[in-house]
């Protein structure tokens, strides 16, 4: 790929459908740059609070009302009790470090509303990744050592706190494909062919 252009890719997904194994490889496959727990790391750096903080607000629209229960070693500064803090304020600070990751050269954002902080951009492209049910349930059984009513459960609470997370700040609905410029099912083609088919349409879609 051209060391010049600029490929911004954001990735939504649902819960157990190999989205991040997808978007790393994406990176990989573009020379971009990838960013999920580390945008709380940059959002941290951005605003002067602690990673800790944004980590417990982490894409859960209403889990701000915590902040004052939490102790000030924490977040490491009292006096963040005497701000007028809210959760919007949070999202700009992450917003803002999104921005300033994407100016800095091509990246693959995972979450966070990534796609419509980037909106005004010409050099974005949106994917929105899924699977059958019973795949993604079966990757979370797997991965966090649960039965099949615990990580049923566990998908439907998550995923509940992501959407209302992405459709408060987008005023668009979460995985919903008019909010996306590609949506892919992983349990159809398996992750490795999955990824294979969103490279080959950026590639398109960019003239690369």
């Amino acid at each position: 790929m051209d060391d010049n252009k600029h490929i911004i890719i954001c990735v939504g997904r649902q819960l157990g459908s190999g989205g991040h194994d997808i978007a790393r490889m994406l990176a990989l496959d573009f020379g971009a740059k990838y960013y999920d727990q580390e945008l709380l790391n940059l959002a941290a750096k951005e605003s002067g609070f602690s990673e800790k903080f944004f980590e417990q607000n982490d894409e859960r629209r209403g889990i701000f009302r915590s902040l004052f229960h939490l102790r000030a070693s924490y977040v490491g500064d009292e006096s963040l009790y005497q701000n007028k803090c809210s959760p919007e304020a949070l999202f700009k600070f992450q917003s803002d470090a999104i921005m300033k990751a994407a100016d800095q050269g091509s990246c693959v954002f995972v979450g966070r509303c990534a796609d419509y902080v980037l909106r005004d951009r010409k050099d974005v492209v949106s994917v929105f990744i899924s699977a059958s049910k019973r795949f993604r349930i079966g990757q979370i059984m797997a991965k966090q050592g649960l039965d099949f009513v615990e990580a049923k459960k566990y998908i439907q609470q998550r995923e509940s706190q992501r959407a209302a997370y992405y459709n408060y700040y987008t005023g668009k609905k979460w995985g919903a494909a008019e909010s996306y410029d590609l949506c892919i099912d992983t349990s159809v083609l398996g992750l490795q062919a999955t990824e294979h088919f969103i490279a080959e349409f950026i590639r398109k879609r960019f003239n690369l």
